[in-house]
């Protein structure tokens, strides 16, 4: 009996049903889930995953899902993780409009044709089709020109495949890939690095010193800040104090009396 119910337990689970949902977010309608985990569960039907309209976020990582239809219905959705799957089709997405982060690292997308329909999608901001820490990958990732394509098919993409290429953090990251693409080119001789004397310094000197400002009301506020953060120090101190006291009290009055004879 209890092998049958595993096997009963296991079908469900290839198919998203509502009892499925229920039993993981604990929500009685569907249209109160926003936020959906449903990773590593051999799941190959979507099911009724679409009845969820409110959904936000929905990580269906790990899994067996080839067809993704009934995601069209989820337009305000905003994080989706589909890798580790076998999706090759992505129209149905075109309707997530609100769609902001999307992860499609290691399924069977086979060309830059099959982005086309996400190019719509305003909002979208962070793509992964290659994740190099668990060797994720897609077809379409091999071709040369890959990046540099996608790139240009999506102008308002700040992250792709885990890189920022625009906004704030995007220049130090490309500073350090340069720097471990130098690296790898052979700059190194015998365990020496090969001095150029035309190389120039990446900033100027005086970059790295702090600069304080002459505005007033900044150099009001640093000092209120300072007070307050010596006074936080002080009443760490003085709780520290007391609490150890009351342990010291307290572990005194659970020794056991000792009566002389």
């Amino acid at each position: 009996m209890d092998y049958k119910r595993e096997k009963e337990q296991d079908a469900e689970c290839e198919k998203i049903s509502a009892v499925l949902l229920k039993s993981r977010t604990g929500e009685f309608d569907l249209e109160s889930i926003l936020f959906l985990k449903l990773r590593v569960l051999g799941i190959h039907d979507l099911g009724c995953i679409g009845e969820c309209v409110n959904l936000e976020r929905l990580d269906l990582f790990g899994n067996s899902v080839t067809n993704i239809g009934p995601l069209s219905s989820l337009r305000l959705l905003s994080v989706l993780n589909l890798s580790s799957n076998r999706i090759s089709n992505l129209e149905p997405l075109r309707s997530c409009e609100n769609l902001q982060t999307l992860n499609l690292a290691g399924n069977v997308i086979s060309s830059t044709e099959s982005l086309h329909c996400l190019v719509s999608l305003k909002k979208l901001e962070n793509i992964r089709l290659r994740d190099n820490t668990y060797n994720y990958s897609n077809p379409v990732c091999r071709s040369a020109s890959y990046r540099a394509v996608v790139l240009e098919m999506f102008p308002n993409i700040k992250v792709l495949d885990g890189e920022r290429v625009v906004g704030r953090g995007s220049e130090l990251y490309q500073l350090c890939k340069d720097i471990d693409e130098t690296i790898k080119a052979g700059s190194y001789k015998n365990g020496q690095l090969i001095e150029h004397p035309d190389c120039k310094p990446w900033v100027e000197d005086g970059y790295w010193e702090i600069k304080r400002s002459n505005n007033a009301i900044i150099e009001e506020a640093y000092k209120q800040f300072n007070d307050v953060l010596h006074e936080c120090r002080l009443l760490n101190n003085r709780a520290t104090h007391v609490i150890s006291q009351t342990e010291r009290s307290m572990s005194l009055k659970k020794q056991p009396k000792q009566y002389a004879i």
